[in-house]
């Protein structure tokens, strides 16, 4: 999802007869993955869309380019999106979800016991359709979930007007660019702060800090101006070149970094299903920044 320089990226084939699928994120930087079928592609009235197949990978999902999420380590992004936010919270009862259409991060706010309602807010309709029909791994059945509200909506615009309010918000959105260039500003994070009840959370993801410090400088500074408390915490997916990635973090509450491990523990007990990366332990030490991301943060 991090990206500087996206544009729709050509397939190619080597000499081998091998077809080649190339993301551009920067401006001396690519990587390529050997497409070994390509399941889909379409142009949507969004963006362009394509799922292929890798050996290493799986099923791959890229939009405008810009490799969104692999059915090998996406159980990292969605765990680190979800549970860091729910079980810091601890009695979040409603969710909101924006973006997410591949249906990774419903799935894993669907495991938490004290959940009620979850509201997804997709910006294409597309993305929900070809994720459940070739990515169903990812989702697991969570859109037919009775708890879950799925709208196919501008995610900003639905913000700034619903008149309901959220223990925990979600954004799931790819990159500063196109069509979700908007949710990484000051305007949409304060009508976000606005639909947060008391004591609410709100988590983005924000890039590669490595190779995107300034999405980070900029983000940063956007969410201070609506929260007492914005941070940043990490995360290891290996399909996001660059080292670990930034998720964004914002609350009014600021005793909340200081829950313990022993409180964390306990809390997972109301949650259903398998974790693969998740752990309380992981929880704490994600907030703690190398130096080098403290130094330009400053």
């Amino acid at each position: 999802m991090p990206s500087q320089n996206s544009q729709i990226p050509t397939t190619s084939s080597s000499s081998d007869g091998k077809e080649w699928y190339t993301e551009t994120l920067y401006d001396h930087w690519r990587q390529t993955f050997c497409i070994e079928e390509k399941i889909y592609e379409e142009t949507t009235e969004q963006q362009h869309l394509i799922i292929f197949k890798n050996s290493i990978y799986g099923k791959v999902l890229a939009l405008d380019g810009i490799i969104q999420v692999t059915e090998k380590d996406e159980f990292v992004y969605h765990e680190m999106m979800t549970h860091i936010p729910l079980l810091t919270h601890g009695q979040a009862k409603n969710i909101l979800i924006i973006g997410g259409g591949d249906g990774g991060i419903l799935r894993e706010v669907l495991k938490h016991k004290t959940v009620e309602k979850v509201t997804l807010v997709e910006i294409d309709a597309s993305v929900i359709h070809f994720s459940k029909m070739h990515l169903p791994n990812i989702s697991q059945g969570a859109f037919d979930n009775p708890r879950a509200l799925v709208l196919v909506q501008d995610g900003c615009a639905f913000v700034k007007n619903t008149p309901e309010t959220f223990d925990v918000i979600i954004c799931d959105s790819s990159d500063p660019t196109g069509p979700s260039a908007v949710l990484f500003t000051s305007e949409f994070y304060g009508d976000c702060h606005k639909a947060l009840n008391p004591g609410g959370i709100f988590v983005n993801q924000n890039g590669v800090p490595f190779m995107q410090k300034e999405e980070l400088i900029h983000t940063l500074a956007a969410r201070k101006l609506h929260f007492k408390d914005a941070a940043f915490y990490l995360g290891v997916l290996p399909t996001y070149v660059g080292g670990f990635m930034a998720f964004g973090w914002a609350s009014d509450n600021k005793e909340y970094q200081s829950v313990s491990v022993d409180e964390l523990e306990e809390r997972l007990h109301h949650i259903e299903g398998e974790l693969k990366y998740y752990t309380p332990a992981i929880h704490k030490a994600s907030f703690a920044l190398p130096k080098f991301i403290e130094n330009f943060l400053k």
